[in-house]
């Protein structure tokens, strides 16, 4: 099943996926600080965490493009109900284990059901959503991953406690109790999709086309500058999380404070994802993207500046919302880039470079401020985020905005979620077409 199911009687299916995304990723988000403490408790050093950290990033690069390819030729629902379990499971089994070497492997698990879960979403998203509407649907989408990861790290602080020696029983009871929060995804994980219609007659005994090369859809204009975006996004996010303790502790913030300011961060990148339709109404997607892109990375480099908490607190607001704009946008770039029989696959190709990001960058930045001092690596990220600014806007400029698919198949420019001028090919084109 490959063609868009853009019809639209309701979109009650959007918000119960946003509700199933809200528990997904907040059982994720609960979970991980969670392993890292349960690790912890168990004997790891610095290195040992670092390890089973990554295997969650590593294990799902092998299997994101087959999945993506699958995905392309079949119906998503069943990754939802495979990622969900696999999320489920790890996050409990994580709680149940007695040594390193079984949380790492119980980390690639939920990393796993992370990406199964995610590559389904996105592509229901993609095949239920009409070419006009996927900027704000994907917007909706993401505010159940916005509200996952402002709920799940505050909830496992909530649990986990390391008074008295106690950390190993209450972290384990984090993990037990974000595998329930997981579990409880299949309350709306029905009639997320529609039944494929039966293909004409005519075209019953034709074989299958061969499936787009990988290689062919990065090819493709649009897709390398939105998996860049996604990658720099997720990367300046991750980083942020991970090295503004840092800063606080040599600025003498208090980790109460920087935990605030971390959560004020994800509040912001929420309320962005509320509005992300009527901006991009009022800017244009290209001009939203890249200006959200430049001005995050130029505030990127002013986190390093020494400014008193308040201005730390503004310029972290604001950086949260320019930064929730690059990942649906991005969702979107790329769907619409690429060959409409591997959308699947391209989304895949752009949560492989995120795992890639989640790797490399906070190895990278550790590097960086070994070497230079803490501000070397928020001023890389900067330089990442100016990059993807650069191409969003070549892209836009190149490709005319987005389109959206009118009568008779031509395309013609986008109405609500593109820029407003169409690109020259695209009339000439138009011109011809009968």
């Amino acid at each position: 099943m490959t063609a868009t199911d853009t019809a639209r009687p309701g979109r009650s299916w959007l918000l119960r996926l946003v509700l199933t995304f809200s528990f997904a990723q907040g059982a994720v988000s609960m979970a991980r600080p969670a392993v890292s403490y349960r690790a912890l408790a168990l004997g790891a050093d610095v290195r040992a965490v670092g390890v089973i950290t990554a295997v969650y990033a590593l294990l799902p690069l092998l299997v994101a493009v087959p999945l993506g390819r699958r995905t392309d030729h079949g119906r998503c629902a069943p990754l939802l109900v495979a990622g969900v379990a696999l999320i489920s499971g790890g996050c409990a089994l994580s709680g149940l284990a007695g040594s390193l070497p079984a949380m790492a492997a119980w980390s690639g698990v939920m990393g796993l059901g992370h990406l199964c879960f995610v590559i389904g979403a996105q592509s229901i998203v993609a095949r239920r959503s009409a070419p006009e509407d996927r900027d704000r649907n994907f917007g909706h989408f993401t505010i159940g991953a916005s509200l996952g990861q402002l709920i799940g790290p505050v909830a496992a602080g909530l649990v986990i406690s390391e008074r008295d020696g106690r950390m190993a029983p209450t972290s384990a009871t984090a993990l037990l109790v974000s595998g329930a929060v997981a579990a409880f995804s299949y309350a709306s994980l029905w009639r997320l999709e529609r039944r494929g219609r039966p293909a004409p007659a005519g075209d019953r005994g034709r074989p299958a086309a061969a499936p787009v090369p990988v290689r062919g859809i990065l090819r493709s204009r649009g897709v390398a500058a939105g998996i860049f975006m996604s990658l720099a996004v997720l990367s300046a996010t991750d980083v942020l999380t991970a090295y503004l303790p840092v800063i606080g502790e040599d600025r003498a913030i208090a980790p109460t404070a920087i935990g605030l300011l971390l959560s004020l961060r994800a509040a912001a990148t929420l309320a962005c994802r509320l509005v992300m339709t009527p901006m991009i109404r009022w800017l244009g997607r290209t001009a939203l993207m890249a200006g959200s892109c430049a001005l995050a990375g130029l505030l990127c480099g002013g986190l390093v500046l020494p400014v008193p908490v308040w201005a730390l607190a503004a310029m972290l607001a604001a950086l949260g919302f320019c930064l929730g704009v690059g990942q649906p946008l991005s969702m979107t770039t790329v769907v619409q880039a690429a060959p409409e029989r591997a959308r699947s696959t391209a989304l895949a190709l752009r949560l492989t470079g995120n795992r890639l990001g989640q790797v490399a960058a906070p190895a990278g930045a550790g590097v960086l401020a070994g070497l230079a001092g803490t501000a070397a690596p928020f001023v890389l990220l900067g330089v990442g985020l100016l990059v993807s600014a650069g191409l969003a806007a070549r892209t836009g400029a190149e490709r005319g905005g987005g389109s959206v698919a009118v009568a008779g198949g031509a395309r013609g420019p986008t109405v609500a979620g593109g820029d407003r001028k169409p690109a020259r090919r695209d009339r000439k084109r138009l011109r011809r077409e009968p």
